[in-house]
């Protein structure tokens, strides 16, 4: 059935332009939104235990979100070159969360993390071998290498390849849809049903009834100005959770990747590969002095890349902020202790690739300065991945707790593979054993939703420079919501963000036509504004430093803050609950 109304999206997109589309409605047994590793796993298992799925994306399905961009590791205990043991992760993953990590998720990563890693051996992903084994890296909190890569920054895109053919031999079952903005989760009856939708090439709006619905749509790191995310992190599921009624967790703890690249200019690369060439080869960090400084910071690291992230991220901006960084408000990276042999040996082709944008790392540091990267925060779920709400789960970056206040280097592909295949799995046994729905989803079930998709906006609402408010926010939270935080900072960012949700107004400006950037940045930056409300409450009320959240006037970690903070939608406002001897904090939504 959903592949007839896939059809009639494409029939309202030949034909149906120039008038307001019909509505679309589509049948399912699991709706899976967003198409990163973690929803593709999740479309593969709930497929292989029979369900019939509808993979949905508001990219192209497979080649949006985090998964593909990553040029990193991936952390497993496989023990092929090294003995080693999931324990082991466990308890590195566990130290590195700084005493804040749901046990029973980290514990779910761990141990199955090395079936993901295998099984994706036998689909051909090629994970780099060395002497027939499976060769594995150190990375930084890690007891010993333990970090599986694909060689030559080419992990992220392998995995995503590599599932895409696992999507395609799986097509009779898995229905793929792009171009398709999930605007609200629909509940009835205390149960998730399913998703209203925005169907951008055509307008047409789209209902989509499902017995089970996996949110799998990444992390909120579009967000900061600066980012290594694709244009579509803004934090959506969390949202679409969030105003479904499934609450949020540990919200302040925003992840920043130390050594996101600087200067000098660097076209067509990530910003963030340089990770896994200090792990193979020791890039030594220096200060504008050319002064080598994580020693005062905590770790001496001699040579080897060892400084947890959130440490790093620290040292540098402390260096920075001391009048010791780099020209451009870093630090140096520099790699002039290796021979010309030992890094064509390590970067391969990414030599050339350096070269051509004026890199020679024989002869010159880069500098490097950290970057928004990744959320430990998100979507409260049980190791089922199953939220508070029945019929909803969630996999990937929008769960929230496995990685405490700071995420262990290299967990995060392996979050989404395995968070991933357990929410397909979860989905699939809730259809299996789920009596038939005793009537189909009616358009008055999103009403709401519906109408916020078909309804046009005054003509005035087109002065809005919604792209504008978007590089406002970031501005925002990249000034007083970054690494380095003050209360005063923070409530100065509330003021600003309340004020922008207060310009955005209630409804979406423009017509329901096809393509209309103006009107899907206004319901990006719906989401992005509730988020980001989330994020500074919860930092806000965070009185002391631990992990990724560093507070400059609470400089210390304290136990009573060993807690975990809840967010959840109450009324129309957000409600968060979990700080130590404090009443519940409301705010406006």
């Amino acid at each position: 059935m959903h592949r007839f109304a896939l059809h009639r999206i494409r029939e309202n997109t030949r034909y149906e332009r120039r008038m307001a589309a019909e509505l679309v409605t589509i049948e399912t047994d699991v709706l899976v939104v967003g198409s990163g590793a973690a929803g593709m796993y999740a479309a593969i298992e709930a497929a292989r235990r029979g369900a019939a799925v509808l993979l949905a994306d508001r990219s192209l399905i497979g080649r949006g979100g985090a998964t593909v961009m990553a040029q990193m590791t991936v952390a497993a205990a496989l023990g092929e070159e090294t003995p080693d043991d999931w324990r082991h992760h466990y308890d590195d993953t566990i130290a590195a969360g700084r005493g804040l990590c749901d046990e029973a998720l980290a514990r779910l990563l761990c141990e199955e993390a090395s079936d993901c890693i295998r099984e994706l051996d036998r689909w051909g992903v090629g994970w780099a071998r060395k002497d027939g084994h499976i060769t594995a890296t150190q990375a930084p909190g890690h007891d010993r290498p333990r970090c599986v890569y694909v060689d030559f920054i080419n992990t992220g895109p392998a995995v995503s390849k590599t599932l895409r053919a696992e999507i395609a031999r799986h097509h009779k079952s898995i229905c793929k849809a792009g171009d398709l903005c999930v605007v609200d989760l629909i509940v009835g009856d205390g149960e998730a049903s399913g998703a209203v939708a925005w169907h951008l090439s055509s307008g047409a709006p789209v209902m989509v009834a499902a017995q089970a619905t996996v949110l799998a749509t990444g992390g909120l790191t579009r967000l900061f100005a600066r980012n290594s995310a694709s244009a579509n992190m803004g934090g959506d599921g969390y949202a679409l959770a969030l105003r479904a009624g499934a609450p949020l967790i540990d919200m302040e703890f925003v992840q920043f990747f130390p050594i996101g690249h600087l200067a000098p200019r660097l076209i067509g690369m990530d910003p963030i590969m340089w990770d896994p060439f200090r792990y193979k080869l020791g890039g030594r960090l220096r200060n504008g002095r050319m002064e080598e400084f994580t020693a005062a910071y905590g770790s001496d690291e001699d040579g080897k890349y060892v400084l947890t992230r959130d440490l790093a991220t620290y040292a540098i901006l402390k260096e920075v902020a001391a009048g010791r960084g780099s020209p451009h408000g870093g630090a140096y990276l520099s790699f002039a202790h290796c021979s010309r042999q030992a890094l064509r040996a390590a970067f391969g082709p990414v030599i050339d690739r350096l070269a051509a944008n004026a890199i020679d790392l024989t002869r010159m540091p880069v500098e490097v300065a950290p970057i928004a990267h990744y959320h430990m925060g998100g979507v409260k779920a049980d190791a089922r991945m199953a939220t508070e709400v029945p019929g909803l789960f969630v996999a990937g970056e929008v769960v929230g707790g496995a990685n405490g206040a700071n995420r262990l280097s290299g967990n995060a592909i392996t979050e989404a593979l395995v968070f991933g295949r357990r929410a397909g799995a979860s989905a699939a046994e809730r259809v299996k054993h789920r009596a038939p729905p005793r009537h189909r989803m009616r358009p008055q079930d999103g009403a709401a939703a519906l109408d916020l998709v078909r309804r046009d906006g005054f003509t005035r609402d087109r002065r809005k420079n919604t792209a504008a408010m978007i590089a406002r926010l970031q501005a925002i939270m990249t000034d007083d919501v970054g690494p380095l935080r003050t209360g005063r900072g923070l409530a100065h960012a509330m003021t600003q963000i309340e004020a922008l949700g207060d310009e955005l107004g209630e409804r979406p400006p423009g017509r329901a036509a096809n393509f209309d950037l103006q009107r899907l940045e206004w319901f990006d930056l719906r989401n992005m504004l509730v988020v980001a409300r989330a994020i500074v409450q919860c930092a806000l009320n965070r009185t002391e430093s631990r992990g990724a959240h560093q507070r400059e006037d609470f400089s210390t970690t304290r136990p009573e803050w060993q807690v975990h903070q809840t967010v959840r939608g109450r009324d129309g406002r957000l409600q968060t609950s979990g700080a130590p001897h404090a009443a519940a904090t409301v705010i406006a939504s």
